[in-house]
C-alpha cells in the first residue's frame, strides 16, 4: 500500500490538540465505546503503545464523545484518546467499521490496515511494529484473546450523520449561500419572515436534505436549467433542489420539477406574464407517461385535490422556484386582483389507461413510452360540469360544451383562449357507449352547442361586456346574425381523462390569454437519465 490518509487535528481528554500526520511511525485506530470488539482491542492497543513509547505515535480516535473518558478509564489507557464525535475524521478516512487500524510510516504512508479483531492480523501488526522500531515486541497473551470477532459499523455511516458530513465536505456539490439562524430562532418562522414561503410552512432546506434531493437527478448540481423571470434569476439544479426540499418533495420527483421549470421559462409559456397579470393566471401541470406510476401520482379519486404528495409538492416546487429564484412574490411583480388557489399548486396525472383516446403527450407529438410534463396557463378552475342524467353520447358531449360557456364569461364568444377539459370515467363511458367517440368529435360538438349569434354578444342592460353598441351598428344586422362558437378554433380545446370511476362530474380549467399576447401551452420530455 502507498496511499496517504487525510490530515486531522483532534483534541484529547485534556483538550490538547493532536495532529496527523505526525512525522513519526504512527498507529491510528478508530473505535467507539459501545462496540464490544473495540473494547477487546483497547488493551492490545495500550500494550502496543507502552512497548513502543517514544518510537511510535499511537492515536485512539473515538466516536463516542461524552463517554470517551469512561472508555479510557475502563481500560486504564495512557495513549491519547482523541475526540471525533462529529465523525469528520472517520468520514475523511472512509471508515466502514470499527475498530479500524492503520499502521503508517513517518511519511504517513499506510503500511497495513485491517478492521475488526482477527487475532492473526493483530499479531502480525505487533511483529511489524517491533521490526520497524527495533524494540521488543509487546507482551500480550494472545491465546487469551478471541481468534475472530467482527467489528461494528462506523457511527458516521448513520444517514443523519453521513448526509451532513457529505454536505460539508470539500467535494460537496452545494454552492448556495448558507444562512445561519440563531439558536433561539424558530426556523419555520424565520423562513416566513424572509419571504421564502407561499404562505404555507416550508421544510428547512438543510445541506443534507438538499444533497438527498440532488440524488434524484443525474444532472450536475450547477447545471443551469433556466433563467427565471421577472428578476432573471439563474435556476441551477441545486436551486431547484432547494425549493423542492422546501415544497416537501421526494428526490424521485426532481426530474419532473426540472422539466416543469424548463417549460415554464420558455418564451412561449411566458411565466412573467402568467405571474404578473391581474387576472390571476397560474400554471396547471399535467404529467403523462410511465413516470406517473414510478413516483405514485394520483390520476384517479381526488386527482385534482389534496391527499397525494407528488401531485401537491411538484406543483408547489415550481411555484416556489418562480417565487424564490425568479422573484415573483405576491404584492411585488405578482399583481393578481383576487389571487388563485392554483398559485399554491396544481399538478395531476392523466389516467391514460382509462382513456379511449391518445394521451395528451401523444397528441402533442411524443411517444407513448415518453414521460412528459405539459403546462397550461389557467385563470380559473377546476369548475365542475355536472350531468348525471344524460345517456346518449351527444347529450353528454353537449353538456360538456355548455359547461365551457363560462370561460371568461358566457357572453364572450369566438375566443382564442385555451380551455382544459378533464373528463371523468363515467362521462367517458357515456360518450363511448355506442362505439368510438373521438376527441375531434367531442371538440366539434362543444363548438356546435356553444354557437350563438353575434347579436347576443352586444352590450346591453344585462351586461356591459361584449360588442359596443357603436361597433354593432357599424357591423350591420346581417353580420350580427352570423353565429360563432365559443372558441376561435378546436385547437384551443384540450382534453384529458382523470378522476374516480364513480361520479358523473367532469371539470374544466379556464385559460388566460393564448398566443403571442399571453401564454402558449408547452410540453417537455422528462429527462430520466
Amino acid at each position: 500500500m502507498n496511499n496517504q490518509q487525510p490530515a486531522f487535528s483532534l483534541d484529547d481528554l485534556s483538550g490538547q490538540a493532536h495532529a496527523f500526520p505526525t512525522q513519526r511511525n504512527t498507529l491510528v485506530c478508530f473505535v467507539k465505546d459501545d462496540c464490544e470488539t473495540c473494547n477487546t482491542a483497547a488493551p492490545v492497543l495500550e500494550a502496543l503503545h507502552k512497548a513502543h513509547a517514544g518510537q511510535v505515535e499511537v492515536m485512539l480516535v473515538s466516536q463516542s464523545g461524552p463517554t470517551n473518558a469512561s472508555f479510557a478509564a475502563r481500560h486504564s489507557l495512557s495513549m491519547p484518546v482523541l475526540d471525533d464525535r462529529t465523525c469528520k475524521a472517520a468520514f475523511d478516512w472512509d471508515i466502514e467499521s470499527v475498530p479500524s487500524v492503520f499502521w503508517m510510516n513517518e511519511s504517513g504512508v499506510v503500511l497495513s490496515r485491517f478492521e475488526g479483531f482477527i487475532r492473526t492480523d493483530w499479531e502480525t501488526l505487533a511483529a511489524d511494529m517491533s521490526a520497524q522500531t527495533g524494540l521488543a515486541a509487546a507482551q500480550i497473551d494472545w491465546e487469551a484473546l478471541p481468534a475472530w470477532r467482527p467489528g461494528c459499523g462506523s457511527k458516521h455511516l448513520d444517514p443523519s450523520v453521513y448526509d451532513k458530513l457529505r454536505a460539508e465536505a470539500d467535494g460537496s456539490p452545494i454552492r448556495a449561500r448558507k444562512i445561519d439562524i440563531a439558536s433561539a430562532d424558530d426556523v419555520a418562522e424565520f423562513m416566513f419572515d424572509q419571504g421564502f414561503s407561499d404562505g404555507l410552512p416550508l421544510v428547512p432546506p438543510t445541506p443534507e436534505r438538499v444533497l438527498r434531493m440532488l440524488a434524484g437527478t443525474h444532472r450536475d448540481a450547477q447545471d443551469v436549467i433556466a433563467t427565471v423571470p421577472p428578476n432573471m434569476g439563474i435556476a441551477t439544479v441545486e436551486k431547484i433542489a432547494i425549493n423542492a426540499v422546501m415544497a416537501g418533495c421526494k428526490p424521485e420527483y426532481m426530474s419532473v420539477i426540472i422539466a416543469a421549470v424548463e417549460a415554464a421559462c420558455t418564451d412561449e409559456f411566458n411565466i412573467h406574464g402568467v405571474t404578473a397579470t391581474t387576472m390571476g393566471a397560474a400554471p396547471v401541470m399535467i404529467i403523462n407517461g410511465p413516470i406517473r406510476h414510478k413516483i405514485g401520482m394520483n390520476m384517479k379519486l381526488g386527482a385534482l385535490g389534496a391527499g397525494n404528495r407528488a401531485n401537491a409538492t411538484i406543483g408547489r416546487a415550481l411555484r416556489l422556484v418562480v417565487r424564490n429564484v425568479g422573484g415573483a412574490a405576491t404584492g411585488g411583480v405578482e399583481r393578481s386582483t383576487l389571487g388563485n388557489p392554483m398559485k399554491f399548486t396544481m399538478c395531476f396525472a392523466e389516467w391514460e389507461e382509462r382513456s379511449p383516446w391518445p394521451a395528451l403527450h401523444v397528441e402533442r407529438g411524443f411517444e407513448p413510452e415518453d414521460s412528459v410534463v405539459t403546462l397550461f396557463a389557467m385563470t380559473g378552475g377546476p369548475v365542475h360540469i355536472v350531468d348525471q342524467t344524460s345517456r346518449a353520447p351527444d347529450q353528454i358531449a353537449g353538456s360538456l360544451g355548455m359547461g365551457l360557456e363560462g370561460v371568461f364569461l358566457p357572453k364572450l364568444r369566438n375566443l382564442p383562449v385555451d380551455a382544459l377539459l378533464v373528463v371523468c370515467p363515467e362521462h367517458i363511458d357515456t360518450l363511448t357507449r355506442e362505439g368510438e367517440y373521438s376527441k375531434d368529435r367531442l371538440r366539434d360538438r362543444i363548438q356546435e352547442v356553444t354557437t350563438r349569434p353575434l347579436a347576443e354578444m352586444v352590450q346591453d342592460a344585462y351586461s356591459g361586456a361584449g360588442i359596443s353598441p357603436e361597433a354593432a351598428k357599424a357591423m350591420g344586422a346581417e353580420a350580427l346574425a352570423r353565429s360563432v362558437p365559443k372558441f376561435a378554433g378546436t385547437e384551443f380545446i384540450h382534453i384529458v381523462v382523470a378522476g374516480s370511476d364513480a361520479g358523473k362530474f367532469s371539470s374544466a380549467f379556464h385559460g388566460w390569454a393564448t398566443g403571442a399576447v399571453g401564454s402558449q401551452s408547452v410540453s417537455k420530455k422528462i429527462d430520466l437519465g
